[in-house]
């Protein structure tokens, strides 16, 4: 039985990569590929799809905002997130908003095939380093953060503005502000230099 892959990454050297992994295989087909969050989500509407392998950060709908989306557009989507960013920073929220799997793309080369297999069987896929230090993970003081503000705090310390994020996120600029003020607020932090610092200490950064 071939299991139908739908690809999402914004750049398209990384899904050639990807096809490639996955032309080697048997079993596994890539049925679709989109270069960003809104097109992989028309996609997914149009057509059925067994896995679907995404890029945490692309332009529009990304991150976990995307993966809520996904599920509850077609709730027997397997999803398997890539990620520049820390692996124990980003998994246990992924895996919350109804991710199956979660891959370091460092790792991507050695497990991608396996880690598709797996989920696509029903099981749940996370990197080494990620189940090494979920746990020590939630004790940070950013685990208190919403998905959205935590959404807000990786655009912020990317360097993106508040008109920007708020394009991004579609909301609008003083909603921004008002989830600025909570994180800073939550961790106790004074200003963005102070967030940006917070986010190097903590590996938030890709």
């Amino acid at each position: 039985m071939t299991t139908r892959v739908v690809l999402a990454d914004d750049h398209a050297i990384v899904r050639d990569g990807l096809k490639r992994i996955l032309g080697a295989t048997a079993d596994l087909q890539v049925a679709g590929e989109a270069g960003d969050g809104d097109a992989l989500l028309k996609l997914v509407k149009g057509a059925d799809f067994d896995v679907a392998v995404l890029d945490m950060s692309m332009p529009g709908l990304s991150g976990i905002a995307l993966v809520k989306r996904l599920k509850d557009e077609k709730p027997k989507l397997r999803i398997l997130v890539l990620s520049m960013h820390g692996e124990s920073q980003y998994a246990a929220r992924a895996l919350k908003a109804g991710a199956s799997g979660y891959l370091n793309k460092d790792s991507a080369a050695d497990q991608l095939v396996s880690a598709i297999r797996k989920i696509a069987a029903g099981g749940v896929h996370i990197g080494e380093a990620a189940a090494a230090s979920l746990v020590a993970a939630e004790k940070a003081p950013h685990e208190a953060l919403s998905d959205r503000e935590f959404e807000v705090l990786r655009l912020l310390v990317e360097g993106l503005g508040p008109t920007e994020i708020g394009e991004r996120l579609h909301v609008s600029v003083k909603t921004v502000s008002t989830h600025k003020t909570r994180i800073l607020e939550k961790l106790n932090l004074g200003s963005t230099a102070e967030l940006v610092r917070y986010a190097l200490e903590h590996k938030l950064l890709g």
